[in-house]
C-alpha cells in the first residue's frame, strides 16, 4: 500500500530563543543562549538553576501557561490557513501542572479551579479553537512526545484517514520538573552543555511547536516528512540503554519508512540533552549507523535547554528552517566536543547543502522518536508504505475492578451486581513477582497486573513487541506524593522515585521491560477517551509489523485527587478504579474475534454528531443486523447531554436489543471503556448476555457482535466481532 505524501504547510514556535520563525531564526544565526536563572516561580532555599524560560508574562491570561503557549504556536501554524484541520494531534506532559502546584498549596477544593489540570485539556483547547471536528489526540510519552504525535499524524495522512492535521506539542515550566530533574542530579548548574568533554547535565526548558500538515503540496510548503521510527529500549525507567539500540533501531526504522539510506542524511538534529549517559547513547547509536559516512551533526539544547515534550516539534521546526535556510544551527555550550563520541559537532552556524534532515527524540522509560524531514518533492503518492488501519484481533483479554480479576468482575455481571469500588494492593499485585513491583504505587501495579494477565490469557508463547496504554489522568499517588513532599521539606527534600513514576507513560515502561517490548510504547491521555485514543494510535501504527502487542486502558483512584480533577467523580462519592487490557495481532486471517475503533468525533457544539456516527457504522439497517448489544458510556459529568445523545441514536436506528450503561456498573474513571472493551469480548465468547437486562434467563446473540458508544463531549464507537 502506498501513502499520500505528507507536507509542512504551516509552523509556529516559540521557545527562549524567539516567538516565531523568524526571531528563531534570528538566533540560530546568532548562536543566542536562552539560558538563565528561573524566574517563574520563587525557589526557597537553594540558588535558582538555570532554565530554558521563555521570556512571555501571561498574567491577565485565566489559562494555564502550558495552554497559553500552545495558542502562540498553533495561531502562527494556522495563519492563513481558512479550513479546519481534520485533527489535532499534540505531545504533552505537564498540562496545568504550574497552575495545579498553586492550587494544591493553596488547599483549593473547589473542582472547576482544576479544569485544565489535564494533559488533554491542552489538546482540546486547541481544537476547539480551530473548529476540528475529527479526532483529538494528546501524547505523553516524556521528551519524546511531540515526534511521536507527529509520527501519528503522518500516519493520519498517509491513510487518508486525514487530510490536514495540526500536530506538536507544548509543555510549561512547574516545580515538579524542575525540581524533579534536579532530584535526579541531572540538572548543569550552568547550563546544559551538549556533547562538551565536561558536559555535567541538562537544563529544564518549556516552549511549544505546531506543524500544520497537509497531504495537498501547498506552493508555500516548508519541508515535507519523509518518515518516522519509533521504538523502546525496554531498560530502565530512565537511564538509556548504553550502547544506544533504542536510538539505533527507531533511526534505522525512521530511514526505512522514509525509503532511504544511512548515506541520503545531510544532517541529524540531535537529541543531545548535555547529560552523560544520553549524549554517549546517542553518539554510539550513530556511529553504529552512519559508519564511515557521519553526516553534520549539532544539538540546540545548549541554547533552549530542554523542553520536554515538546523538544520533538521545536527541533522539527529547526529542522524545516535549517532545510529552507540551507544552514545548520550551532551546537552552542560546547566548547570541547567529547572525542569518545567521535561526533565532532558544528560549533557555529554553517551554510551546507542539505536535502535531507534526521530529527532524534528520546525520553524516560526508553521512548525512542526519530523523524525523516527533507525539501518538498512532488505531490502524489509517499514512496513509502502507509500503516494499516484495520481491525485486530483478539488473542487474549484481561479486567481488574472492584469485584476483583476478570472471573469476578464477570461473574458480578451476570449477577446483576455492580462491580464499582477499589481492591487492595495485594490483590492487585497477586500475579506479579513481589521483588519486581515493591517500589511501585498504584497505577504501575495495576497496568501490570493487566498486561501479566491479557498476556496469559492468550495462553501464547510469543510476547508483545508493543505498548500502548490509555490513561485520563496518570499516575496519580506518584505525583501528589512528589509534591507532598516537596511542600512539606520546604522544597529540600523531593521524592527521585516518585519524580519518575509520575510521567505518564512510566506504566507503559514497566511493562515494556518485563515483556522486552522493543516495539513503539505510546501513552495517549484523553480524559474519558484515553483508551479510544489508544486504540486508534495502535490501529495507525501497529501494522507495520504482524507482531502482537498489548492495548490497555487503566486508572487510578485518589483519595485527594479524583474528585478535584475528574469531573465525573463527585465529592463523597464511592471511589472506583480498574481498567482492561488487550492482547492483539494488527492481522490474523484465521478467523475469530476482533475489535476494532470505528467513529472517533468531538461533539461539543457540534451539529450531527449521531447521523455520523450512524453513517460511519454503515447505517441504521447494519447496526441492527450487526449487533446483539449496545454497551454505553456515559461519563458523570455529560450524564444529561450522553442521555440525550443515546436517546436520538436508539430513535435514529429503531435499536431494539439490550443496552448497558456500563458506567454505572464500574463505577467512575477515566478508562472504563477498557473494561466495557473485556465484557463485550467476553459476551461473545460465552455467546450470551446476562438476562437481569430483561428480567429474564441470559439472551443468546446468535453470532451478532457488541457496540461500545462513547457519550459526552467526544462520540466513538468500537466494535467486537466474530470473523
Amino acid at each position: 500500500m502506498i501513502g499520500n505524501r505528507v507536507y509542512i504547510s504551516g509552523m509556529g514556535i516559540i521557545s527562549p530563543l524567539g516567538i516565531g520563525v523568524l526571531e528563531t531564526k534570528d538566533a540560530i544565526l546568532k548562536n543566542k543562549v536562552g539560558i538563565r536563572p528561573i524566574s517563574l516561580f520563587s525557589v526557597a532555599k537553594n540558588k535558582p538553576l538555570p532554565v530554558g524560560e521563555v521570556p512571555v508574562v501571561f498574567e491577565a491570561d485565566p489559562i494555564p501557561r502550558t495552554h497559553a503557549l500552545a495558542r502562540i504556536a498553533a495561531a502562527q501554524a494556522m495563519e492563513g490557513c481558512l479550513e479546519p484541520p481534520d485533527a489535532v494531534v499534540l505531545g504533552i506532559t505537564t498540562g496545568g501542572m504550574l497552575t495545579t502546584e498553586d492550587l494544591l498549596r493553596q488547599k483549593e477544593t473547589t473542582p472547576a479551579a482544576f479544569q485544565y489540570h489535564s494533559l488533554t485539556s491542552v489538546t482540546e483547547d486547541i481544537a476547539r479553537r480551530y473548529h476540528c471536528t475529527g479526532p483529538v489526540v494528546t501524547v505523553s510519552t516524556a521528551c519524546s512526545s511531540s515526534a511521536v504525535a507527529i509520527t501519528i499524524a503522518l500516519e493520519m495522512i498517509r491513510t487518508g484517514m486525514a487530510g490536514r492535521v495540526l500536530a506538536g506539542g507544548a509543555d510549561s515550566l512547574c516545580r515538579l520538573t524542575y525540581y524533579g530533574f534536579h532530584s535526579l542530579q541531572l540538572i548543569d548548574p550552568d547550563g546544559a552543555h551538549p556533547l562538551d568533554k565536561n558536559r555535567r547535565g541538562m537544563s529544564v526548558a518549556e516552549g511549544a511547536a505546531m506543524l500544520l500538515l497537509t497531504a495537498d503540496r501547498p506552493h508555500h510548503a516548508v519541508a515535507e516528512i519523509l518518515g518516522a521510527g519509533l521504538s523502546c529500549d525496554a531498560y530502565h525507567p530512565t537511564a538509556p540503554e548504553p550502547e544506544g539500540k533504542g536510538a539505533l533501531s527507531a533511526m534505522q526504522a525512521a530511514l526505512d519508512d522514509a525509503g532511504i539510506l544511512y548515506s541520503d542524511i545531510d544532517y541529524i538534529n540531535l537529541h543531545g540533552t548535555g547529560t552523560r549517559d544520553n549524549d554517549l547513547a546517542e553518539a554510539r547509536a550513530i556511529n553504529a549507523l552512519f559508519l564511515n559516512k557521519m553526516p553534520i551533526v549539532s544539538s540546540i539544547k545548549g541554547a533552549s535547554g530542554h523542553p520536554l515534550a515538546a523538544a520533538g516539534a521545536i527541533e522539527a521546526v529547526v529542522s524545516a528552517i535549517a532545510l529552507s535556510d540551507q544552514r545548520v544551527p550551532g551546537n552552542v555550550g560546547c566548547r570541547e566536543p567529547d572525542p569518545e563520541l567521535n561526533l565532532n559537532p558544528v560549533l557555529q552556524p554553517t551554510k551546507t547543502s542539505l536535502t535531507t534532515v534526521l530529527s532524534n527524540s528520546f525520553g524516560f522509560g526508553g521512548n525512542n522518536a526519530s523523524l525523516v524531514m527533507g525539501t518538498p518533492r512532488s505531490s502524489g503518492q509517499s514512496a513509502a508504505a502507509a500503516g494499516r488501519a484495520k481491525p485486530m484481533k483478539v488473542l487474549g483479554s484481561a479486567c481488574i475492578t472492584g469485584a476483583g480479576d476478570t472471573h469476578k468482575t464477570m461473574e458480578m455481571i451476570y449477577a446483576g451486581k455492580p462491580c464499582s469500588g477499589i481492591i487492595s494492593l495485594e490483590e492487585i499485585s497477586k500475579n506479579l513477582a513481589a521483588a519486581g513491583v515493591r517500589r511501585l504505587k498504584r497505577l504501575p501495579r495495576l497496568v501490570l497486573s493487566l498486561a501479566t494477565s491479557a498476556h496469559e490469557n492468550s495462553q501464547r508463547a510469543d510476547t508483545p513487541s508493543s505498548v500502548f496504554l490509555g490513561t485520563g489522568w496518570g499516575a496519580l499517588s506518584e505525583t501528589y506524593d512528589f509534591l507532598s513532599r516537596l511542600y512539606e521539606t520546604d522544597e529540600q527534600f523531593p521524592s527521585p522515585i516518585d519524580f519518575v513514576g509520575s510521567v505518564h507513560n512510566s506504566p507503559a515502561g514497566q511493562i515494556a521491560m518485563k515483556f522486552q517490548a522493543t516495539g513503539p510504547n505510546i501513552t495517549t491521555t484523553g480524559g474519558d477517551y484515553s483508551f479510544e485514543q489508544s486504540m486508534m494510535t495502535a490501529s495507525l501504527l501497529s501494522g507495520k509489523t504482524d507482531a502482537p502487542f498489548l492495548l490497555i486502558g487503566a486508572d487510578e483512584s485518589h483519595h485527594k485527587l479524583s474528585c478535584l480533577l475528574d469531573r465525573s467523580v463527585s465529592a463523597g462519592e464511592i471511589l472506583s478504579d480498574g481498567g482492561g487490557a488487550l492482547y492483539l495481532s494488527p492481522e490474523d486471517k484465521t478467523g475469530g474475534l476482533y475489535i476494532n475503533l470505528n467513529h472517533y468525533q468531538m461533539a461539543t457544539d457540534i451539529p450531527g454528531v449521531i447521523p455520523s456516527l450512524i453513517q460511519s457504522l454503515g447505517g441504521a439497517e447494519r447496526i441492527r443486523e450487526r449487533y446483539g448489544v449496545l454497551l454505553a458510556g456515559i461519563p458523570g459529568a455529560f450524564r444529561k447531554q450522553s442521555a440525550a445523545q443515546l436517546s436520538e441514536f436508539l430513535t435514529s436506528t429503531n435499536f431494539q436489543k439490550p443496552v448497558i450503561d456500563y458506567r454505572k456498573l464500574t463505577g467512575e474513571f477515566a478508562s472504563a471503556s477498557a473494561v466495557a472493551a473485556v465484557l463485550a469480548i467476553n459476551f461473545l465468547k460465552q455467546g450470551t448476555i446476562p438476562g437481569w437486562l430483561l428480567k429474564g434467563e441470559n439472551l443468546p446473540l446468535h453470532g451478532k457482535g457488541a457496540l461500545i458508544i462513547g457519550l459526552g463531549s467526544f462520540i466513538t464507537a468500537m466494535e467486537v466481532i466474530w470473523q
